[in-house]
């Protein structure tokens, strides 16, 4: 799951950044409004952590820019900023919650999950897929019930795979999954974690669309 910080408070970004890449999130930074919107408009992400005090100003612009483009991505407000009036015109710009500054990060997390499982229409932090079953709650995953070890990229794309079901998800759209926006990658890293995960799963649950990706199917045969 890519979720794009937007803070320009580098050691306090740095700290979110790792904490929340050990809980199996890819976390990637902007430090202004401008960069948010640009790379919430090129690329995909699942939800955006959003300061209010940018260095080119209120990031009540950037939601209100967002929402007027029909963007739908969730957007947590993560901030120092108390005040009643500006939490209310935050949330009436788009914004789907608020929460100030210090805050714990289990919390934080919490309420990722919260906003992802109503953006999703789910109910549960429990995925599945056939005899494979994933727990975002404690971040594990169990095949035939029994648990198995993922790398943190392994991880990622597993639980967008699960997340994604039936759904073709494109070869870019992996890399920038697993490598980040702007990152670099090897030509077949996408591959060597597939593999992966089919030898620590079965073959059969990520089906190769040839040209365009992969998908994950719903059913396979025992």
């Amino acid at each position: 799951m890519r979720i794009l910080l937007v803070e320009d408070d580098l050691l306090l970004a740095q700290g979110l950044s790792t904490a929340l890449t050990r809980m199996n999130y890819r976390v990637e930074l902007c430090t202004t409004g401008k960069q948010a919107i640009q790379a919430a408009s090129e690329s995909q992400f699942e939800l955006m952590i959003l300061d209010l005090g940018l260095p080119d100003g209120l990031a009540l612009n950037v939601i209100k820019s967002l929402r007027s483009l029909k963007h739908g991505i969730p957007i947590l407000i993560l901030t120092a900023w108390d005040h009643l009036e500006t939490k209310i015109e935050a949330l009436n710009a788009g914004a789907d919650d608020y929460v100030l500054k210090p805050c714990d990060i289990r919390e934080i997390e919490a309420r990722l999950r919260v906003l992802v499982r109503r953006h999703q229409q789910r109910q549960l932090d429990q995925l599945q897929c056939a005899d494979l079953t994933m727990d975002l709650t404690v971040h594990e995953c169990r095949y035939q019930d029994r648990l198995i070890y993922l790398t943190t990229r392994e991880f990622l794309l597993l639980k967008e795979f699960m997340l994604h079901q039936g759904k073709i998800l494109s070869r870019q759209h992996l890399e920038e999954l697993s490598n980040g926006w702007t990152g670099e990658t090897e030509s077949n890293s996408i591959e060597v974690h597939i593999h992966n995960l089919r030898k620590k799963t079965k073959p059969e649950c990520i089906k190769t669309i040839r040209g365009i990706g992969y998908m994950m199917v719903n059913q396979y045969e025992d």
